[in-house]
């Protein structure tokens, strides 16, 4: 697919994530034990073919950059083109502090676009865990004859919130949106994912300028679809969920158990790629035991794990017990713990017989290099 370019956002990181997000930003926070969510939006874009690919970033990046490098683990590492990391402010005339919208943070590249020599470019999110095929969707694309397609589902998910949402006309293009609180049963909700004509996307950063406005929704694609503008849409069916909370966060980890939402966001026709870490396999002892979890590699279980998500090299120690539980690297939980519904951030140590819970609609989150 030569004539796409992606660009995702992972400059923003929502206060809702609280001290998930005290050293990273949200798209390169850890999920479904070895991932990060930015992956999703990278293996998208590999999968149809599109290598060329600039993100956005603007504070608390070292995480992403570590985890990126050059992009060769999802085929972007290239002489020419490929990934390209956007530090913030890349215009002189660019507000000095956080960029107060989408707008602001393309407007802040706008020199990066121009230079883009695809006609066309996919916006996307970088906290969204989605499986979507691109090609298809340039496919509806191009078919629709449309300056901008949507990317929506016909049916609610998980995170963010109230949903942006588009009705459909009998001609299978939209030139209604509604924003949360707007009443339609027949509305697509908006996955925030949109294919965009560069041409048209250069004229909304320089309306956005012009007239200070900051929104892509509520300013730049408004402002479009007055003009008298319809947009095409293209309907994701499978799963989605965005992560815009810490409940968000622990809820789709949770989904991950289930193997229907796994195989719809893990398709064999569309793997997810990751970075490459060596590790040895998961060690479990002789009276350890583990009912529905992922577990990745490098792991040592001498207690009991049931309905968690452990992310690389966590240690349980003998006769603790973990029920509903993620847990990021590195985590060790000591001898006789008892933990149940609990986030625990990379690094952190649980001592022996402790006991912690919370809910699951309010799990207990544990921030980076804590002991309990």
């Amino acid at each position: 697919m030569p004539d796409l370019h992606g660009i995702i956002y992972a400059y923003h990181s929502s206060s809702a994530l609280g001290e998930l997000v005290f050293h990273r930003t949200s798209a390169s926070l850890p999920f479904c034990s070895r991932y990060r969510l930015i992956d999703f939006a990278l293996s998208s874009m590999a999968n149809a073919g599109v290598h060329d690919v600039g993100v956005i970033m603007q504070r608390d990046y070292q995480s992403l950059l570590d985890h990126l490098g050059s992009g060769k683990d999802w085929d972007m590492s290239r002489l020419t083109g490929g990934l390209t990391l956007l530090p913030p402010f890349g215009q002189h005339d660019s507000r000095i502090g956080e960029y107060r919208g989408c707008m602001e943070a393309l407007a802040a590249e706008r020199s990066y676009i121009a230079d883009i020599k695809q006609s066309s470019l996919i916006l996307y999110r970088g906290d969204v865990a989605l499986n979507l095929d691109l090609r298809a969707a340039y496919e509806a694309h191009l078919a629709s004859g449309c300056e901008v397609t949507a990317i929506c589902t016909d049916h609610p998910f998980n995170g963010g919130g109230e949903r942006i949402r588009f009705v459909p006309d009998s001609d299978k293009t939209a030139n209604r949106m509604l924003f949360p609180g707007a009443e339609n049963g027949r509305a697509l909700c908006s996955s925030e994912i949109y294919i965009i004509r560069k041409s048209l996307l250069l004229e909304l950063i320089d309306w956005c300028r012009s007239n200070a406005r900051l929104h892509f929704h509520r300013d730049a694609l408004a402002h479009y679809l007055e003009s008298g503008a319809k947009l095409g849409y293209y309907i994701h069916r499978g799963y989605i969920s965005r992560i815009c909370s810490a409940e968000d966060y622990y809820r789709a980890n949770m989904d991950m158990l289930d193997y229907k939402n796994r195989a719809d966001l893990f398709p064999t026709e569309r793997p997810v790629y990751t970075r490459v870490r060596s590790s040895v396999s998961t060690y479990y002892g002789e009276e350890s035991s583990a009912e529905n979890s992922l577990v990745a590699d490098g792991c040592f279980i001498e207690g009991s794990v049931e309905n968690c998500v452990l992310c690389r090299g966590v240690r349980v120690k003998k006769d603790a017990v973990l029920k509903n539980c993620v847990l990021m690297q590195d985590t060790v939980i000591g001898e006789g713990a008892r933990l149940q519904y609990v986030v625990a951030d990379k690094y952190t140590v649980f001592s022996d017989g402790v006991v912690l819970s919370g809910s699951s609609g309010l799990p207990l989150i544990v921030p980076k290099g804590k002991s309990v």
